[in-house]
């Protein structure tokens, strides 16, 4: 079992092959039979969409609870190590944490039928989906932000792009506010998405 946990390619793949076992052992306990039916890929869609939300999200929380807080507190000297090397490898799965979130939300939004009500925000349908309408044009805000302003200016502020002293302060502040932002549009987009899945709530 160690070296499964040692290697995080391996603690994925045992990840996955517990899935497999679960989902079969549910599938035999009950009894009820299956069929990669509709429901059945909505649902697959639907997971994927939450695993690559918790990885969005919870990156998204750690640099604005742990990683930018605790910055000052971390001597000159060990700084280069956050910035050439934690924040670059967290920051490919940020955003592409953040691209999976909306390919998949949108792709279950269109296979159940609700893409077009939801991203006018239920005006056609009576209401049904304006919570999670609401939930998605959030989320639409932070993939936009994630993707063309705070990775652009993470990678001047990081040294990846060369850039001017005073450009790389700037560009530091605007990717540090936007995260902030999308930090704060959290907040109400994950209580929409619940909201929507509790009967729409509202």
């Amino acid at each position: 079992m160690g070296s499964i946990l040692s290697n995080l390619k391996s603690t994925v793949i045992a990840g996955i092959v517990l899935t497999v076992i679960v989902f079969v052992g549910v599938v035999v306990l009950t009894g009820d039979g299956f069929s990669f039916d509709h429901a059945w890929g909505a649902f697959f869609v639907r997971w994927l969409h939450v695993l690559c939300g918790v990885m969005w999200i919870g990156l998204l929380w750690y640099f604005n609870f742990v990683q930018i807080p605790n910055m000052p507190n971390i001597p000159d000297d060990q700084k280069p190590a956050i910035g050439k090397v934690i924040a670059p490898a967290a920051l490919w799965y940020f955003r592409w944490g953040a691209m999976g979130t909306i390919i998949f939300g949108l792709l279950l939004a269109a296979q159940n039928g609700y893409l077009v009500e939801a991203l006018l925000l239920g005006l056609t349908d009576g209401g049904a989906h304006t919570a999670i309408g609401i939930g998605m044009w959030f989320g639409m805000i932070m993939w936009f932000n994630v993707w063309f302003v705070i990775w652009p200016n993470q990678k001047k502020a990081l040294g990846m792009v060369e850039v001017s002293a005073d450009e790389k302060a700037a560009a530091a502040r605007t990717a540090m506010l936007f995260s902030r932002t999308n930090t704060l549009l959290s907040i109400p987009m994950l209580f929409c998405m619940v909201a929507a899945q509790n009967n729409g709530f509202f």
